[in-house]
């Protein structure tokens, strides 16, 4: 098959979703989630792309991806990537630029997949038919009851053997708490369901290695974000600390980040978000500096953008079955999947599968 074409127009859209009710984690809370929606043509096909990220990735693409990215080839995606960062250059590439270059990477390489008429499993190549997920939510301010709900969703309803909450609740001065919320869901997922953590950085280094060792006590095997992603001595500290696996990456804007991560040895696995990290493109460097290095990879939220390229690692653990973002997705999109079983199956709808139910989306656009 033989595709020429350029993309010919370039659209960002901007979209905010009530959560259902307001959330925290040890160090945020927040009622809605904000997604920013890129769309780019050729040849009379549609990619579509989007970041998780605030209203001002808008203005980095229109004011200066879209004149990067229109007239470029539409195969050539990761030409595109690479002239997308040099141009954000003097913006600082960390944040908003970083999430501005996510969105249109994942639309142009959907949009690609879609001209060659294949899914994105099929192009970036397979190593995977089934993509491990785990339920993730349970927020802080939750009740009892909310939370209990939330774990016989995933554990009974769907049959995800793998779930997480968040704990360090008020920057970890809530440590009793934190452990009473980590034995009800314990006791409400079972003993043969894996348990994860995620205190979003709340802790200090040694302050999580106590905590660890009570985790550990009840069972936990994967601790996210104990302290501050930044502080990668105190994640290393911990990491060699516990028998945990410690875990960090969704913060990481770049492959150099996640190649400093690594050599600083604080993570046992890594964790990268494509919505962030400078999309598919960047998202796949990651996987390979992991493999490199012998570590998994575990994809962070946005499940459905996610399940496609994460087939393609072959050191993959897993994907983030996130609350908050599988919400969005079935409420705005059609093609999403499944993640009863404790998997999600990628079909082979050309590109991601996703599309955007317009009329569905229309009340919550901002922009």
């Amino acid at each position: 098959m033989t595709v020429d074409g350029r993309v010919d127009e370039l659209t960002c859209e901007v979209y905010d979703v009530p959560t259902d009710r307001l959330e925290s984690d040890g160090t945020l809370s927040w009622s809605s989630t904000t997604m920013v929606l890129v769309r780019v043509r050729s040849s009379g096909s549609e990619g579509l792309g989007w970041t998780y990220a605030g209203a001002g990735v808008k203005s980095v693409v229109d004011g200066i991806l879209s004149g990067v990215v229109l007239g470029s080839e539409a195969l050539g995606v990761p030409n595109a990537n690479e002239a997308m960062r040099r141009a954000c250059r003097n913006l600082g590439r960390p944040g908003v630029a970083s999430e501005a270059i996510s969105a249109v990477d994942i639309a142009l390489w959907d949009l690609k997949a879609k001209l060659l008429d294949l899914s994105l499993s099929d192009l970036f190549g397979r190593a995977v038919d089934e993509v491990p997920v785990y339920g993730s939510g349970g927020f802080t301010n939750y009740s009892e009851a909310v939370t209990e709900r939330q774990v016989e969703g995933w554990v009974g309803e769907q049959n995800i053997p793998r779930v997480k909450i968040k704990i360090g609740e008020s920057w970890g001065q809530e440590i009793q708490r934190d452990l009473d919320r980590v034995d009800l869901v314990r006791r409400v997922a079972g003993d043969a369901v894996e348990l994860f953590v995620d205190a979003n950085g709340a802790y200090q280094s040694k302050q999580a290695i106590r905590v660890a060792g009570q985790l550990s006590e009840r069972g936990v095997t994967w601790f996210e974000e104990p302290v501050s992603s930044d502080d990668l001595a105190g994640l290393r500290a911990v990491r060699h600390g516990c028998d945990i696996d410690v875990a960090a990456g969704e913060y990481g804007y770049s492959p150099d980040y996640f190649a400093t991560m690594i050599s600083a040895q604080a993570v046992d696995c890594l964790q990268a978000d494509a919505t962030r990290c400078g999309g598919y493109t960047a998202w796949l460097k990651a996987a390979h500096v992991a493999e490199a290095h012998h570590l998994q990879i575990s994809a962070h939220c946005a499940p459905n953008l996610h399940a496609r390229v994460a087939s393609a690692a072959v050191n993959l653990r897993h994907v983030e079955y996130f609350h908050d973002h599988a919400h969005l997705e079935e409420l705005l999109f059609e093609g999403t999947l499944s993640p009863k079983g404790g998997s999600m199956t990628p079909d082979g709808s050309p590109g991601h599968g996703l599309e955007l139910r317009a009329a569905d989306a229309a009340r919550y656009r901002t922009a």
